[in-house]
């Protein structure tokens, strides 16, 4: 808000405050993926049998409901953690 008024309430505040929107995204995006590409070897470690080769392969529904829901609990806290809340 205090950018606004240092710039003014014209166009170029305007676009200002959306370009700021769009890289602030783009940043949080690509943290997010990080942290997901992250935890995702982090469990493909900590697991001792190949990931790929059970949900592929065996059909493993089990570990794949696993593996969502993990990725769903860290969406969740990235999301907040952004948000502010």
């Amino acid at each position: 808000m205090s950018m606004l008024l240092f710039l003014g309430e014209g166009k170029l505040a305007q676009d200002w405050l959306n370009a700021h929107h769009l890289i602030n995204s783009l940043v949080y995006t690509g943290i997010g993926l990080m942290a997901f590409a992250v935890a995702f070897v982090i469990m493909s470690k900590a697991i001792p049998f190949s990931v790929r080769k059970e949900i592929e392969e065996d059909q493993n529904t089990a570990l794949g409901i696993i593996m969502g829901s993990v990725i769903l609990g860290l969406a969740i806290i990235i999301a907040a953690a952004v948000h502010g809340g």
